[in-house]
């Protein structure tokens, strides 16, 4: 767990107020918007002990990557200051826990101009029975910079009973390029609550990628700002729960600018006793005229008892937009299963063979290299479990 000697007084009293506030702000109900599919009617949050995790950092020369209490207290104390929640609001219980509570986190700082070939690599492990873990990812690219990080985060086994809470702010930069994949295989008896948020200036772009492969219950919050004119934001995601699993996904594209552009694609295979509920929102500010947005989910159902929840939405105040979405859930095709089977294919292998073409339209969305083959490889691993 990285510590500083004497921290900031700024970063104290930003502590305290955190504080002060995940003790007034309730957590929310089945009556919250946006919490009706989700119960944490049995969330005992203040159960999990703090605990402090040691994440494994790998980065190339070029680039500023560092324990984030580190970073607050060294030469980049004003660039943390200045980003470090400038895109989340505090004013959300889990937000304000995790402002309070973070000691562990990670700051990458692309300078200006630089580009970066090789991924940056942050892995953390939730291995604590017992324990909360707040992790805090600060990402910020200056303008013409470029660079991929990838973040995983998983546990040993799954009978970990822990709780993360993470908050993730994406900042890029005018003209800069994020590739930023965030994939997550916790243990199956843990909780998990995910806020992040990018913010995409002039000229930029953001490829976005995310698998959720564990967790019992949380929800995981994916909020993109197109904030500059001329700025596009890819977002890639899917999920694979086996039984007694919950997963909540809830994704915004903000366009904020115009001339934006945005595209999100999510996939979901569920196994018996699984759940899911994927929520999306296309939100067109005042004045972003020539915005091109599109949203859609789709999800494969395995047996008859699982069940997913898709729920597309629209927010329009510019009226020279085209903005669309798609949403639905279905289960395996008996006809192509008859199809497969009549051509000498066992029962298994035809329906392996279709869950894979489901989600081949997923991995194609990413470019080709490292991250698409090792994407698709997750997904694979995934699929021989909940099969």
């Amino acid at each position: 767990m990285a510590e500083v000697a004497v921290e900031p007084a700024w970063l104290s009293e930003r502590r305290q107020k955190g504080a002060s506030l995940a003790q007034s702000l309730p957590l929310p109900d089945s009556k919250a918007k946006g919490w009706e599919f989700t119960d944490l009617s049995g969330l005992e949050i203040d159960a999990y002990e703090p605990a402090g995790i040691e994440a494994q950092i790998s980065a190339p020369e070029g680039v500023t990557v560092l324990p984030l209490a580190e970073a607050a207290g060294s030469s980049d104390e004003e660039l943390v200051r200045e980003r470090l929640g400038s895109l989340v609001s505090i004013e959300d219980p889990f937000v304000a826990r995790n402002e309070s509570g973070w000691r562990d986190g990670v700051l990458v700082h692309v300078p200006r101009g630089v580009q970066i070939s090789e991924p940056i690599r942050v892995q953390l492990s939730l291995d604590g029975s017992g324990t909360a873990v707040n992790w805090r990812t600060l990402v910020v690219l200056e303008e013409g910079a470029e660079a991929e990080v990838w973040e995983h985060w998983s546990s040993p086994d799954d009978e970990v009973d822990a709780l993360l809470n993470s908050v993730v702010e994406l900042s890029v930069g005018q003209a800069a390029t994020l590739r930023y994949v965030n994939t997550q295989d916790i243990s199956e008896s843990a909780w998990i609550f995910a806020t992040q948020r990018a913010q995409i200036e002039r000229d930029a772009r953001l490829d976005w990628a995310a698998l959720g492969f564990g967790s019992a219950r949380g929800k995981v919050r994916m909020e993109t700002n197109l904030a500059g004119p001329g700025s596009e934001a890819r977002v890639t995601g899917g999920y694979a729960g086996g039984p007694g699993q919950h997963l909540d996904y809830d994704t915004t594209q903000e366009h904020a600018a115009p001339n934006t552009n945005s595209d999100l694609a999510f996939r979901g295979v569920l196994a018996a006793g699984s759940t899911a509920v994927w929520r999306g929102m296309i939100r067109v500010d005042p004045g972003a005229q020539q915005t091109d947005a599109f949203q859609e989910s789709r999800n494969l159902l395995l047996s008859t008892e699982a069940h997913a929840d898709a729920i597309p939405g629209l927010e329009i105040e510019a009226d020279d937009v085209r903005c669309t979405h798609a949403a639905a859930v279905a289960q395996i095709d008996q006809d192509q299963l008859f199809y497969l089977t009549s051509r000498g294919l066992d029962p298994a292998e035809a329906k392996s063979l279709i869950i894979e073409g489901f989600l081949e339209s997923l991995v194609e969305r990413l470019a080709e290299g490292p991250v698409r083959d090792e994407i698709s490889a997750a997904l694979e691993r995934r699929l021989a479990e909940i099969l």
